[in-house]
């Protein structure tokens, strides 16, 4: 009797495909995409801002004989009203200047060159703290120079 042996063949697995399959992550990033450009627009929204209220102010040629205006050139040079001061009297002058006002009324305007140097204006700024100022503004447009003053 013959026993005929039947063999199973078993084929090896496989190996595993390590590559990766690109077509469904280019369609999922697609489809994102135009998702985010429909509803971007949707989602702009305004901004609440609080502007100060405007004042109107009359314009002036010269500077008032009362006001304060502390001038910086390009330099560095300093001048109160139209009186040159060196860095070192500068509080020193202004106090004096200062002293002499009401404590409510003492207001010092600072005009400086566009190509001045920004720590002298800080400097300066500081300098009328120093002094007793008690209110420091910036002038935007500088008075004219050739009008008379203080």
């Amino acid at each position: 009797m013959s026993r005929k042996t039947r063999r199973l063949a078993i084929k090896p697995a496989a190996s595993p495909n390590s590559d990766i399959n690109v077509t469904p992550l280019i369609d999922v990033v697609l489809v994102m995409l135009i998702i985010f450009m429909v509803v971007t627009p949707l989602l702009e929204k305004d901004l609440d801002v609080r502007v100060p209220q405007t004042e109107e102010v009359q314009t002036q040629d010269e500077v008032p004989p009362d006001q304060l205006v502390v001038r910086i050139g390009p330099e560095g040079d300093l001048r109160i009203n139209y009186d040159q001061v060196s860095a070192e009297e500068y509080v020193e002058k202004l106090s004096k200047k200062l002293e002499r006002r009401k404590p409510d009324d003492k207001i010092v305007f600072f005009v400086a060159d566009d190509k001045a140097n920004y720590g002298r204006l800080i400097a300066a700024l500081d300098g009328a703290k120093q002094a007793g100022a008690s209110v420091l503004g910036m002038m935007t447009q500088p008075p004219d120079e050739k009008t008379g003053g203080n």
